[in-house]
């Protein structure tokens, strides 16, 4: 088994590109569940409206690159609004199942036959990433260390990606956490615990819910423009209900409410698929486990971790940092 390889592809994973896309996407669904306690499951949604955004604005209508990122943020600001109206009036299940909908909704117009010569259908929309590569500063080259005998190495676009997402996490985090610790967070806490009781103090819960809604989607909106310019390009079939699902996983395994919680939880995440992974493939290719084959380690992966998470989940509800009364919805 080639355990070099398999330690430099896990180690390289806790940094990489998935692992800011979906940490990026969990620090939205954080504001949302872990601080709101609103039950959002169409995150995928507003990642794929920045995405497409940004997609659209440069490669169909020949716009500049930076028009396309504000026409992203506006996009997922307005899917916000939109969603938020007629949803926040609802609570717990009701506004899982009403988001996780719309979600749909959103990925099926992308995928619409009718609507190809602007989405692209299912092939999604390619070739709008130029402008943003044009800003690189690292010339053309592999860069990176030996960490004894495993290299870690990046090429210079893929670094390029790495270092303005980690900076987007680190600039999100901050922000989160100068919020929760203002009047204003600690507001959405106690509308997570007994929104009632806010609203009898006089406070507009349904604007907080907005504004929380909002910001958690702007913020991981921005996960929609990692992807679309790490892969220089986008498909909707990537924003589907899964990528919400895992936003989930990653924050109930870093811990609700927390704010490195999902940027941890993220890692975690993706260094575990990563593993599992090499070492099945590897396990496999020797002939350890002469009764699997190569198509079956990427299934069974994801048993294995999925196990390994409802053990998590059974002896430790509230995540790896979690606090139990975080995660303790007001469902009335």
């Amino acid at each position: 088994m080639d355990w070099i390889t398999i330690i430099s592809t896990t180690l390289k994973s806790a940094v990489g590109v998935e692992t800011v896309l979906y940490g990026l996407a969990a620090i939205g669904i954080n504001i949302h569940f872990g601080y709101t306690g609103l039950l959002n499951f169409g995150q995928a949604a507003f990642m794929g409206v920045a995405g497409y955004g940004l997609a659209v604005t440069v490669a169909v209508m020949n716009l500049p690159f930076w028009l396309g990122i504000l026409v992203g943020l506006g996009a997922a600001v307005l899917l916000a609004v939109l969603l938020g109206i007629p949803t926040l009036q609802l609570r717990a299940d009701y506004l899982a199942i009403v988001t996780i909908a719309a979600a749909e909704i959103v990925r099926l117009i992308f995928r619409s036959v009718a609507f190809k010569d602007v989405f692209g259908g299912s092939d999604g929309q390619r070739g709008f990433s130029d402008g943003f590569y044009a800003l690189n500063p690292f010339p053309e080259g592999d860069y990176g260390f030996n960490l004894g005998p495993v290299p870690i190495f990046f090429n210079h676009r893929l670094l390029w990606v790495l270092l303005v997402g980690w900076l987007l996490i680190a600039v999100c985090c901050g922000i989160v956490y100068l919020l929760m610790k203002s009047p204003w967070g600690r507001v959405l806490k106690a509308i997570r615990e007994d929104e009632d009781a806010v609203r009898s103090l006089g406070k507009n819960v349904f604007s907080y819910k907005m504004q929380s809604l909002v910001l958690g989607g702007v913020i991981g909106c921005l996960g929609g423009f990692v992807y679309g310019l790490a892969f220089a390009s986008v498909q909707p079939d990537i924003f589907g209900t899964e990528t919400t699902f895992y936003c989930y996983t990653i924050v109930i395994l870093g811990g609700a409410a927390r704010v490195l919680g999902p940027v941890i939880g993220s890692m975690i995440f993706w260094v575990l698929l990563v593993l599992v992974y090499g070492v099945l493939s590897e396990a496999v290719a020797a002939g350890y486990i002469p009764f699997m084959t190569s198509i079956q380690v990427g299934p069974v992966r994801y048993i294995l971790v999925g196990l390994g998470l409802i053990l998590l989940l059974v002896f430790r509800p509230q995540g790896i940092f979690g606090d139990k009364r975080e995660i303790a919805i007001d469902a009335r």
